[in-house]
């Protein structure tokens, strides 16, 4: 059977709709926006006093590392810059088993759910045991990361990840154990999870980055993506140590050494691309590629601010992902884009009307739109053929209560608090019914359980 959504406000292209009506056919598409058509054999969903949007698309996520939210806040156990705070990361990792990896990524990816996100890139890079051998099944844990989001009903592109080293001139380290596989073993285990995908269930390709994978295996893993029409997503410029490490062995910086090798294009995103030039900008937007950009781990982690204002203008797309998980709320991540220039640059509204958007349009089309692309998912907008992931607001909650349809969406972008998402949508399956999942108390408990065994409470 047919559902009609109809709530009180509709949003479709950068505006909010009063009395729009959603129509979501058996296949879980979008087939219409409209009021004009026979409601017979049609369920009918009232959604009164509450907007309904588009799903937010979480275009980089690294699901375990929920586990360390708020245990690398110390110099005293994580050091004050990133290549130290890897140590807390490592414990986290190399302390789950596959049943933990699942009780995690569902914790995640219902906090994820919560927020109104209906899409996540996970890029998974958890391989083996924690001493580096292989799993039986060497997506074991892959597969484990992908039951998760089942649970919990999120639409998953599993970017499995190549970790082929620990840098340049650098011995393995034994905390990224279980990250390592040769190029071989690699290709090997995506071509087994291939045949897995699934309207809910899609993969991409996510060689980690220039330190992580030599420049011979980059191109092997490269070319396995384009010959199966897979997203291929990399670390890219996140660290000035990265940069500096790939010009001693390469003569290039990761950017322009990726534009001269080809492998930039209208399929790869570069994630966090925080230190780069304004050559490399338009190496970027020449090549059509996309940047994820992840502001609230970009900020925690003290890697820098990304230039989207540069970025915006060559135009490239912005996606945002959650990254380390340190918060998980896709429109604090889209104002933290503006946010950090207007610290920067002492200037406010410095995104709006550089591309004929308004600012706040311009934000959820990173939130949305930009992150589905970079996906190559048919989602993050509310139009026919297109999967119905959407989620509602409550219009009456505190941090946005008076405002209207002209109104509400750069109230939203700025102001909007978690608590006002209400419902989310996928597939046109109703998930979460007044912020509540039907398995969030099970899914909780045992993640409570868990933090207790990779973080024991001192007697």
């Amino acid at each position: 059977m047919k559902t009609l959504y109809r709530p009180e406000l509709l949003y479709s292209n950068g505006t909010f709709i009063t009395g729009g009506e959603l129509l979501v056919g058996e296949d879980g598409r979008i087939e219409a926006l409209t009021n004009s058509f026979d409601r017979n054999h049609t369920h009918i969903v009232a959604l009164p006093g509450k907007a309904l949007l588009p799903g937010f698309i979480n275009a980089h996520s690294h699901s375990f590392q929920r586990l360390i939210r708020g245990k690398s806040e110390s110099r005293v156990t994580s050091g004050t810059d990133f290549w130290s705070w890897r140590g807390t990361m490592y414990h986290a990792a190399n302390g789950l088993d596959p049943q933990q990896v699942y009780d995690v990524a569902r914790m995640a990816f219902l906090e994820m759910l919560l927020s109104g996100t209906t899409t996540v890139g996970e890029f998974h890079y958890l391989h083996t045991t924690p001493n580096g051998q292989p799993y039986d099944d060497p997506n074991l844990l892959a597969k484990q990361v992908i039951a998760a989001a089942q649970s919990v009903g999120i639409r998953i592109v599993l970017l499995r990840t190549a970790y082929l080293r620990a840098g340049f001139e650098l011995p393995p380290d034994p905390g990224q154990a279980r990250f390592y596989e040769t190029t071989d073993s690699f290709l090997h285990a995506m071509s087994e999870l291939l045949p897995h995908r699934s309207d809910r269930v899609q993969f991409g390709v996510a060689p980690h980055s220039i330190r992580a994978v030599p420049l011979a295996g980059l191109r092997t893993i490269a070319a396995f993506a384009r010959a199966h029409h897979l997203p291929l997503h990399m670390h890219v410029a996140e660290q000035l140590a990265e940069n500096a490490a790939c010009l001693r062995e390469y003569g290039a910086t990761p950017v322009t050494l990726l534009a001269r090798e080809a492998i930039l294009g209208s399929d790869f995103t570069a994630v966090h691309a925080v230190h780069v030039t304004s050559h490399e900008i338009q190496m970027l937007a020449d090549a059509r590629t996309s940047v994820c950009s992840c502001p609230t781990t970009e900020r925690n982690l003290g890697d820098g601010f990304v230039p989207a204002d540069a970025m915006l203008a060559s135009g490239i797309r912005i996606a945002l992902g959650s990254d380390s998980q340190a918060q998980i709320d896709p429109l604090e991540d889209a104002r933290q884009l503006e946010y950090h220039l207007r610290l920067q640059h002492q200037k406010r509204a410095i995104l709006d009307q550089l591309r004929g958007k308004s600012l706040a349009a311009e934000l959820f089309d990173c939130a949305t739109r930009n992150g589905a692309q970079s996906l190559a998912v048919n989602a993050g907008a509310l139009q026919p053929g297109e999967f119905a992931d959407c989620f509602t607001i409550d219009l009456n909650d505190p941090s946005i209560a008076g405002s209207s349809a002209n109104d509400l969406l750069p109230i939203l972008v700025f102001s909007l608090n978690r608590s006002a998402v209400r419902d989310v949508i996928i597939g046109g399956q109703h998930l979460i019914e007044d912020q509540h999942h039907p398995n969030q108390a099970e899914i909780i408990a045992r993640y409570r359980a868990l933090h207790t065994t990779i973080w024991p409470q001192p007697r």
